[in-house]
């Protein structure tokens, strides 16, 4: 039972580890780092859901166990310290695709914490959803995320996204 619904569901994630950092869903616990962490100008109005301020409740909002089935956050922590420096959603897209986003916080921005705690996430979906199509959607101005996005193996499909100004990325597997 569990494996046909893992195909449908982000439920149950599993951690992950990488060099740095610890990939895990985010629990209620989570809520006031979460706020800390999101409620940037340089965030929030980036992402389209994010509402300015990041309230405590709308991290809470966010983390709320009613959207694990189809979104999941996830919080990147240091492995050093356990300081939350980003996160990644994960966002099921019908039966084939599974959309990825993150955001890393100031404090961490720079240091390679986004690519590996996308790469992370990656892995997981990897596994967990071997036959979606992992895509991201970013705006082609924001150099930054695209740079990041085409390190970690995304390329730019020329689509228009769901959301207006972003372009979709689609993830190609790096050879071996």
């Amino acid at each position: 039972m569990f494996k046909l619904a893992a195909r449908y569901s982000l439920a149950k994630l599993s951690p992950v580890e990488t060099a740095r950092l610890r990939l895990a869903p985010l629990v209620p616990g989570d809520a006031e780092a979460v706020r800390a962490l999101t409620d940037d100008p340089a965030i929030t109005g980036a992402i389209d859901f994010l509402p300015s301020p990041f309230t405590l409740a709308a991290a809470r909002g966010l983390i709320g166990p009613a959207k694990i089935r189809k979104d999941c956050f996830l919080g990147a922590r240091t492995r050093a310290d356990n300081e939350l420096v980003a996160i990644v959603g994960l966002h099921l897209r019908g039966d084939h695709a599974v959309e990825l986003g993150y955001w890393v916080g100031g404090g961490a921005r720079g240091q390679g914490y986004g690519a590996e705690a996308v790469t992370g996430a990656v892995g997981l979906l990897r596994e967990r959803f071997p036959h979606r199509f992992l895509i991201a959607e970013c705006r082609p101005e924001n150099t930054a995320s695209v740079g990041l996005l085409t390190k970690v193996g995304f390329r730019d499909t020329g689509d228009e996204g769901h959301r207006p100004g972003r372009r979709i990325f689609a993830y190609e597997a790096k050879p071996d």
